[in-house]
């Protein structure tokens, strides 16, 4: 047992770690516990956790029953890693799986077991769409986050970690996303949706627009990086009515929206699509490391090993995102995210209504934003204001104070991001309300 202190073994790690490191210099101190939608750091101090592993805990730290299916699974003899070996373990996800896919998906879809970080599930869409299509072009959106390997960089919209990179994986274009708040056609409302799905359509279909038929379109049903921007139904309709017409695999990143998060199953099912392929992380396993890129099997195109791994199909992230599968069908916390999601947007409605410097609530389920501004900034001509990334920081730095960890991002850095747990409760969710309020009072 180390004799050093907390704040000795966080200067420790620290003083060795890259400069790559975010989370940990946001928290600045020891995590050591962690219960539910509780952490606990070093001093014994806790924190309502409202970022959740970045929305990879659905059902907070330490489930009882997952950790008891970890625990038999690893007290069994059955294989600790298989490569791409079918195993029990690995039948009874997909299973479970294939039986939460909506409408044909289940009849028609295929799996590939990736790499244990859900980049690897956006660069097995680059390549695996590129092979089966032919095709050279990808396309993507403004605000994206896709991941942080090379193909998924450049799908990803935010500058700041592509600038200092000299070459990125070329032929990527990003289309306007219906952010309304911030419309990239300064129209706003249904004419700058309208004006998107346009623009799209006539850029695809454009023989002197300059970009070739892409081999995919990705897209987020919500933006979470980017700002938590839900896109409207009617966009999402539109565009895959537009992508299928033209013969255009449609790619829904599902790695943070996915798994109840937004009230439904998987965050484009509000829309009524069905996609060509859906990217999978962060919460499938459980809270252990996996990912998948499921898709149609039109497009299956692979050659053996064509996409490989040691760690795709990791057993015990197999085994525990089966018993987090259960546990929140049984629970039934997808309905329940759906209400606490409408107590969310009650509560932070009345904060918003009390602070100018909240610009903008959005958000569905346990996912939302809140976009912090310049209340004495000026306005462009659809009364948005300008964006107050400093403010966004020292409210995240004061909320940390007061007992509430979660992330900021979007444009500017000015968007609170909140993604707890699915087993949150209503008394935590005023909690986490209360706490917000105490920050935003306290960076007046």
């Amino acid at each position: 047992m180390t004799t050093l202190t907390p704040d000795e073994m966080y200067t420790f790690v620290e003083a060795r770690e890259s400069g790559a490191r975010t989370y940990a210099n946001a928290f600045g101190r020891l995590l050591t516990e962690g219960h539910g939608a509780r952490i606990r750091d070093g001093h014994g101090r806790e924190y309502l956790d409202c970022l959740a592993a970045a929305g990879t805990l659905a059902l907070g730290h330490n489930h009882p029953e997952v950790l008891d299916k970890v625990g038999e699974y690893l007290a069994s003899g059955q294989v600790q890693q298989a490569l791409d070996l079918t195993t029990p373990a690995k039948y009874e996800y997909l299973q479970a799986l294939y039986a939460r896919l909506p409408g044909t998906m289940a009849d028609t879809f295929k799996t590939q077991f990736c790499g244990p970080a859900g980049t690897d599930a956006t660069e097995a869409a680059i390549k695996l769409f590129k092979i089966a299509t032919g095709r050279r072009t990808v396309i993507s959106f403004h605000g994206a986050y896709h991941g942080m390997t090379a193909g998924a960089l450049a799908l990803t919209g935010n500058l700041g970690a592509k600038e200092s990179v000299p070459s990125l994986m070329p032929d990527v274009h990003h289309l306007p996303y219906p952010y309304d708040y911030r419309c990239p056609f300064g129209i706003g409302g249904e004419a700058g949706i309208q004006a998107g799905l346009t623009y799209i359509e006539r850029l695809l279909t454009d023989p002197e627009s300059g970009i070739t038929r892409p081999a995919a379109v990705f897209v987020e049903a919500v933006q979470g990086e980017g700002g938590v921007i839900p896109a409207p139904a009617a966009w999402l309709r539109g565009l895959r009515e537009i992508t299928a017409r033209l013969d255009i695999p449609l790619v829904l990143d599902e790695i943070q929206a996915g798994f109840g998060r937004t009230g439904t199953m998987w965050a484009f099912e509000e829309s009524g699509i069905e996609p060509d392929a859906v990217l999978v992380s962060k919460a499938a396993g459980g809270g252990f490391p996996l990912s998948l890129l499921l898709y149609h099997g039109k497009y299956d195109a692979w050659a053996p090993g064509a996409h490989a791994g040691t760690f795709r199909g990791n057993q015990i992230a197999l085994v525990a995102g089966l018993a987090a599968m259960r546990v929140t069908e049984s629970e039934r916390l997808i309905e329940k995210a759906a209400a606490k999601g409408k107590l969310i947007a009650s509560l932070l409605g009345r904060l918003a209504a009390g602070h100018p410097e909240i610009g903008q609530v959005r958000g569905r389920g346990l996912m939302w934003g809140i976009e912090i501004v310049n209340p004495e900034g000026p306005a462009d001509h659809l009364g948005t204001l300008p964006a107050d990334g400093a403010r966004a920081k020292r409210v995240k730095r004061a909320c940390l104070d007061h007992g509430l960890l979660l992330e900021s991002g979007g444009r500017h850095g000015a968007v609170l991001r909140l993604l707890p747990p699915l087993v949150i409760t209503d008394e935590e969710i005023h909690e986490m309300a209360a706490a917000l309020e105490k920050a935003l009072i306290d960076c007046a």
